[in-house]
């Protein structure tokens, strides 16, 4: 039995992907989680309709992340987590993978 859990997709479908950047869908409505994930490339959120959510890293931190429409976020790769919609909003977001 491995220590690493099963790892679903970095957003919900690609939207768009060249040599450069992969650009995924991400989409949560009210209360709905994605599946633990993990950032292997250094990626920018952009949210195209905010929302309040809360990551929840592999070891069970809680962190919020509220995301506001037309917020813009940079994160470095390595992070393995869960995103939550705990907002009364759908919550619309770009993530764009840069692959150097």
């Amino acid at each position: 039995m491995s220590d690493q859990p099963d790892l679903s997709q970095v957003g919900h479908r690609v939207l768009f992907e060249n040599e450069r950047v992969r650009v995924w869908q991400v989409h949560l409505t009210p209360g709905e989680t994605q599946p633990m994930h993990r950032h292997d490339l250094p990626y920018v959120v952009v949210s195209i309709s905010g929302a309040i959510n809360v990551i929840e890293t592999v070891d069970g931190t809680l962190i919020d992340a509220p995301e506001p429409t037309g917020g813009v976020v940079y994160r470095e790769p390595g992070a393995t987590h869960t995103l939550t919609n705990v907002g009364e909003t759908v919550y619309v977001g770009r993530v764009i993978e840069l692959k150097g």
